[in-house]
């Protein structure tokens, strides 16, 4: 139905609220129009701000759908990933903690708020998932992208010195 919807040319954001988590649920919702998907279960704080992102009126008329930091492009819609106009090939979940990397640029997260954005809640909190992707982003983006703070989690810089 979102697609129908998206091929009359109507650009609403969509935020798919749902009970169903499985990857391929996530990539069909996605690649069906979607601006996001959250799984339940979720806590309402990180859908308002999910909600205020896809609000927020963007300056110089922006496109919404492409995240940029330095020369690093995340295109949303057609999930396509660029490193100084060099495209880069990710899997689904790269690309979804690319993207909550790109979304809190500058700033600290930690792997159990990695975990719960990319994973869901129900993963295994234990586990070394986070620090294993976050591996397979430095060694196909760059290690100087990513930081880590000790006892704390990740960050993405843009290594050119830029705003993150």
């Amino acid at each position: 139905m979102l697609k129908r919807i998206r091929n009359t040319g109507v650009d609403t954001p969509v935020i798919i609220l749902t009970a169903r988590s499985s990857i391929d649920d996530t990539v069909a919702g996605l690649e069906g129009g979607a601006d996001d998907y959250m799984a339940k279960p979720f806590r309402f704080e990180e859908l308002l701000a999910r909600v205020r992102l896809r609000l927020r009126p963007q300056a110089n008329g922006a496109d919404t759908r492409v995240l940029r930091v330095g020369s690093l492009e995340l295109d949303l819609g057609s999930r396509r990933t660029r490193l100084a106009g060099r495209e880069i090939d990710l899997s689904t979940r790269e690309f979804a903690l690319a993207e909550a990397f790109m979304r809190n640029a500058g700033q600290v997260l930690s792997r159990e708020q990695l975990l719960s954005r990319v994973w869901g809640y129900d993963f295994d909190p234990g586990s070394n998932v986070v620090d294993v992707y976050v591996r397979y982003l430095r060694n196909k983006l760059g290690a100087e992208w990513f930081t880590t703070v000790r006892g704390m989690g990740y960050r993405l810089d843009d290594p050119s010195g830029g705003p993150a």
